[in-house]
C-alpha cells in the first residue's frame, strides 16, 4: 500500500459511509498556497521591485520605450513625472510609471566597436610576424643555396 493510497483513506463513518480525511484536505490547501505563492506572488514582487529600481535609476540622456510604444530620450526627470524629448523640438511629459524600459544599447555598440578594431589589429599583427617567422628560415636557406651555388 503506497504513501497516496494511505492518505486517501477515509475513516468509515458510524453509518458505513466514507469520509474525506481532514489531513489530506489540509495538506492540499498548503499545497495549493505554495504553489500560488512561488509561480504567481514571488515572481510578480520581483518584476515590481525591478521597475522601482530602473525608475528610481533614471536620467537624463537615457533612451527609453513608453507603455505606448513611444520611443524618446529623458530631457528632464521630476518627483512624479519624466519630460521625454521625442522628436528635435517635441517633449512630452510622461508619469513615471508609463515607462516601459529603458534601452540604452547604443553607448554599448560605441564601445563594441573599438574593441573590436583593437581585436582585428592584434590578430593582423600576429599573423605578419609569424609570416616574418616562418619566411627567415625559408629565405636564409635561399641565401646558402645560392651562396653554393656561386661557389661551385
Amino acid at each position: 500500500m503506497s504513501i497516496l493510497n494511505f492518505l486517501m483513506a477515509a475513516p468509515a463513518g458510524a453509518d458505513g459511509q466514507q469520509g474525506s480525511n481532514p489531513i489530506v484536505m489540509g495538506v492540499a490547501v498548503v499545497l495549493m498556497i505554495a504553489i500560488f505563492y512561488f509561480f504567481l506572488i514571488r515572481p510578480q514582487k520581483k518584476q515590481e521591485k525591478e521597475a522601482k529600481k530602473m525608475l528610481s535609476e533614471l536620467k537624463k540622456g537615457d533612451k527609453i520605450v513608453t507603455i505606448g510604444g513611444i520611443h524618446g530620450v529623458v530631457f528632464a526627470v521630476k518627483e512624479a513625472t519624466v519630460v521625454v524629448k521625442v522628436d528635435d523640438g517635441a517633449k512630452i511629459e510622461f508619469t513615471k510609471s508609463a515607462i516601459a524600459k529603458v534601452v540604452n544599447d547604443a553607448p554599448a555598440a560605441v564601445e563594441e566597436k573599438p574593441a573590436k578594431t583593437e581585436k582585428k589589429a592584434k590578430a593582423v599583427k600576429e599573423e605578419e610576424k609569424a609570416e616574418e617567422t616562418a619566411e627567415k628560415p625559408a629565405k636564409k636557406a635561399a641565401k646558402t643555396s645560392t651562396a653554393k651555388k656561386a661557389k661551385k
